[in-house]
């Protein structure tokens, strides 16, 4: 795991003076890569990379170069398949002289061109420099594990891990997207190709770029399919399933540094646990966090299933101390970020760093194999509802009685139509939208400046929503809402998280469920595979029942989370407050003061719960006072 930097002049720069603007980018993202640092620089190109040693701790150094020095590459991440691939390009002529990863990606462009990257099973980020050609070629992993930014003008490219490491490579102006400001408020996180400022892009995951003189070609390497595979069966597709974790699992225990696992005692991470058990001969290094509160402590859980798979278990008690990491957490995500499970996160991250170097995760078991029953169950049974009634009917029905239907968490769960009503009176994609975000509408209009209403010129976060949703060959609402979960919510918030509180503490974290083979199998399965009634992860607690005893298997999992309303009318209060009403803030200009202040209160009266959205803009105002450093730019 590593952070690349780099700019490319095509009308040619001094060498000698690329070099401080490109070790300023490097020593921002130190933490990424704390082992190492590199340079390649010639009359064209300045790359940059930091090292985490974990293959070939004595070579690999980056930048990598080709033997005849034509093809200088940095790269973010771990090529799992590098052994088959090297035997593949040996067996072709291409002779190696390291025994790194990365050298497959060098000479597999060689071999194969910009198609290497279909051919990689990894995670990655990557920027491939071919000073002949004075083409520069770049490309993230299929569901985006590892980041990478980018800024673009006639004649100039930078690219970074992070966002912060482009300011010293091209610094411009801080402009703000009224779009991204638009999507964090609805969503809480900006989703890719925006970004926080107008001028840098991300590259969204799945896709490579090739940048040269004459500008950029971007093209989109994977889609994946949702057409369902007919005639399965549940032992049938059990069988598969563990032959594909197994060598997930397998191919990443790779490493010449310690290894360890997460483990919640939840389904997906006791399934990765149990699976690296089968594969090692050795104790599993497992940790795991629970906080003082009953309601946000898995700990026990987590105990019974370290005790049955034998692993060398550690575990921490957190007491809230969340004021104290949370301007640290904002200053690693470069961009404002409202999941607050950022918080337990970042610690288990921490507490993982001190016996291991790389840990393995469950990330994607909920997205894959229909886990968010909380959202996929309503929503299937909406959708079918919609079927069966035409839409002349709906709307005058259902609309009218969403606008008067209350609204509050205190009515019990049966009684909580509201938004039942109102997703009825909807299409499958608007509801879905609606399902996911966490500003409505109707807040949305009373709580946004007249500026900020203004420049959005009639953009709404929707847009980003619905090719998604309603895109490709998913064959029914529970199909759609995976797909855009897989390429929006996992992909933006999920995998964000953990990118950047794992390389927060220089840990690498691996995760065989997003393997893109276990992926693809999974997206074929049918309805009855993934969702039974109430129940979710069907395929999963079937494989689950054949290694774990039904003691642990029936406990229920309370969620990687914190107590964030109760934590923001007591420790955080003083701090959230001040984060978002502070004098002279972009919040100020960005909202509705009034509206604002009326929300808050009703927070801390109790009467109203509004913590995901104050959560996100204290979080907005802990990353302006971290990185905005010009003044609001115009939205026109």
């Amino acid at each position: 795991m590593c952070g690349i930097t780099g700019f490319i002049t095509f009308s040619g720069h001094d060498p000698v003076a690329a070099r401080p603007a490109l070790k300023k980018a490097t020593d921002l993202i130190h933490h990424r890569g704390p082992d190492e640092e590199g340079f390649y620089i010639d009359g064209h190109a300045a790359l940059g990379h930091r090292r985490l040693s974990i293959i070939d701790l004595s070579g690999g150094q980056q930048p990598m170069h080709t033997e005849d020095r034509r093809l200088h590459v940095v790269f973010n991440g771990e090529i799992y398949n590098f052994p088959e691939l090297r035997r593949e390009l040996e067996a072709a002529g291409h002779r190696f002289l390291s025994k790194s990863d990365t050298e497959v990606i060098l000479l597999g462009y060689r071999q194969w061109g910009e198609n290497v990257v279909e051919r990689l099973n990894g995670m990655f980020a990557f920027a491939l420099w071919d000073s002949v050609e004075r083409k520069l070629f770049l490309a993230r992993d299929r569901v985006g594990k590892k980041p990478l930014y980018f800024h673009h003008r006639p004649g100039f490219f930078a690219f970074a891990s992070e966002l912060k490491a482009l300011k010293p490579l091209c610094p411009t102006p801080d402009e703000l997207d009224p779009r991204a400001l638009d999507c964090y408020f609805t969503f809480g996180y900006i989703p890719s190709p925006l970004t926080i400022y107008r001028n840098i892009d991300k590259l969204e995951p799945g896709h490579a770029l090739a940048v040269d003189a004459d500008g950029l070609r971007k093209r989109k390497y994977w889609q994946l399919s949702f057409a369902p595979r007919q005639g399965l069966t549940l032992d049938q597709a059990g069988a598969e399933l563990e032959d594909l974790l197994d060598d997930a699992t397998r191919i990443r225990l790779m490493s010449e540094v310690p290894l360890g696992a997460f483990l919640s005692g939840g389904l997906d991470s006791t399934l990765i646990v149990a699976s690296m058990a089968r594969n090692m001969d050795k104790p599993v290094r497992t940790n795991s966090i629970g906080f003082g509160e009953a309601e946000f402590n898995e700990l026990p859980l987590a105990r019974l299933v370290a005790e049955h798979l034998h692993t060398d278990h550690r575990e921490c008690t957190l007491e809230p101390k969340a004021a104290d990491v949370l301007g640290k957490i904002a200053w690693h995500f470069d961009e404002p970020f409202a999941d607050s499970s950022a918080v337990p996160t970042w610690y288990v991250c921490q507490m993982a760093r001190q016996n291991v170097t790389v840990a393995l995760s469950g990330d994607g078991g909920d997205e894959s194999f229909g886990g968010y029953t909380f959202r996929y169950v309503p929503h299937i049974f909406e959708s079918r509802l919609r079927s069966a009634l035409p839409i002349l009917m709906r709307g005058p029905i259902f609309g009218p009685l969403g606008d008067v239907y209350p609204s509050s968490t205190r009515l019990p769960q049966p009684l909580r139509l509201k938004t039942i009503f109102e997703n009825l009176a909807r299409s499958d994609a608007e509801a879905y939208y609606h399902d996911l975000i966490f500003l409505r509408a109707d807040d949305r209009a009373a709580l946004y400046s007249p500026q900020l209403a203004a420049s959005l010129m009639g953009f709404t976060p929707f847009e980003m929503i619905h090719p998604l949703y309603a895109g490709g060959d998913a064959p029914d609402a529970l199909a759609r809402s995976q797909r855009a979960d897989i390429a929006f919510y996992m992909t933006e918030d999920v995998l964000v998280k953990v990118d950047r509180m794992s390389m927060a503490h220089a840990l690498e974290v691996r995760s065989p469920l997003l393997d893109y083979r276990i992926i693809e199998f999974a997206a074929r399965l049918p309805e009855d595979l993934k969702i039974q009634g109430r129940t979710g992860k069907i395929l999963l607690r079937h494989l689950a029942r054949r290694r774990l005893p039904a003691e642990i298997l029936d406990k229920p999992k309370k969620g990687f989370s914190i107590p964030a309303a109760s934590w923001l009318r007591g420790e955080l209060r003083p701090l959230a407050e001040q984060a978002i009403f502070q004098p002279k803030s972009l919040l100020r200009d960005l909202l509705q003061p009034l509206q604002l202040r009326r929300m808050w209160d009703e927070h801390q009266k109790e009467i109203r719960n509004h913590d995901v959205l104050l959560w996100g803009l204290m979080m907005f105002g802990l990353w302006e006072n971290k990185h905005y450093n010009g003044r609001l730019g115009r939205y026109e």
